[in-house]
C-alpha cells in the first residue's frame, strides 16, 4: 500500500525512549479504542533493556482507528482500517530512511492496535524484529486463509489474550496464529483463563524476553 490518505494521516505521532540517532531498534506502538499515543507509550516503562530502543506511537483520529468491531465486514470499518495501516507504513518508511531495517523494528498493539498490527504484518510479510499483539487478531468478518501470502522469515510473534475476552474471541486469536504460522513466523500464543481486556504481568515478561533475544 502507498500514499493512502485518510482520517489518521493528519494526526500527531508521539515518541519516547532513545533518540533515533542513538537507537539500534525501534518499536511502533499502536493504541486501542478510546486511548492515545501517549497512553500506549506509557507501557514502554514496563520494558527492560530498552536503552537503545526508540518508541514511536501514531495517534488515531478521535482516538479510534475504526468505528465498529473488527469482526464486521471490512468495508464497514473503512477508511479507518486502510488509514491505520498507512499510518504504520508511513512510520516504517521514515525509519528505513533513517537507516533502520525491518528486522530492527518491532510492532506492538493493544486491542484495536493489536488488530491493526497483526493485519499489517500479515499483509506486508518480511523479517521484522517482532510482533506483539495484545488482545487482538486479524481483521474481518471471516478469515480467508488463501488471501495471505509471503514469508515472515521466522519473525518472532507473541499473541496474548483472555480466553473469554468479550471483544476478541479466542477463535480469532487461534486463526491469527494459523495464518502467521502459514507465513513462516515463530509464534507464541497464550490464552489466559478468565483474564479481562488488559495487559498482565506474564505478557510483560514475554515482551521483555522477546526484546532481550532481539536487541
Amino acid at each position: 500500500m502507498s500514499d493512502f490518505i485518510g482520517p489518521h494521516q493528519s494526526q500527531p505521532i508521539a515518541a519516547a525512549g532513545a533518540e533515533l540517532s542513538d537507537a539500534n531498534a525501534a518499536m511502533i506502538m499502536i493504541h486501542g479504542r478510546g486511548a492515545s499515543a501517549q497512553s500506549i507509550l506509557g507501557l514502554s516503562k514496563e520494558f527492560k533493556n530498552t536503552e537503545k530502543i526508540t518508541f514511536i506511537a501514531p495517534q488515531a483520529s478521535n482516538h479510534t482507528w475504526y468505528p465498529y468491531s473488527f469482526l464486521v465486514p471490512r468495508e464497514h470499518n473503512q477508511p479507518g482500517i486502510d488509514s491505520g495501516l498507512q499510518a504504520i507504513q508511513d512510520i516504517i518508511s521514515k525509519l528505513e530512511k533513517e537507516g533502520f531495517k525491518k528486522d530492527n523494528i518491532f510492532l506492538l498493539g493493544f486491542s484495536q492496535g493489536a488488530c491493526l498490527a497483526s493485519e499489517f504484518i500479515a499483509r506486508n510479510p518480511a523479517k521484522y524484529a517482532g510482533l506483539i499483539a495484545l488482545s487482538g487478531g486479524l481483521i474481518g468478518e471471516s478469515i480467508d486463509f488463501d488471501s495471505y501470502e509471503g514469508n515472515l522469515d521466522q519473525t518472532p510473534i507473541f499473541l496474548g489474550c483472555s480466553d473469554i475476552d468479550s471483544h476478541i474471541p479466542k477463535e480469532r486469536v487461534n486463526e491469527t496464529e494459523e495464518v502467521l504460522n502459514k507465513l513462516n513466523a515463530s509464534v507464541v500464543k497464550k490464552l489466559y483463563p478468565g483474564m479481562g481486556h488488559l495487559v498482565n504481568e506474564d505478557e510483560i515478561n514475554s515482551i521483555n524476553e522477546m526484546i532481550a533475544n532481539q536487541v
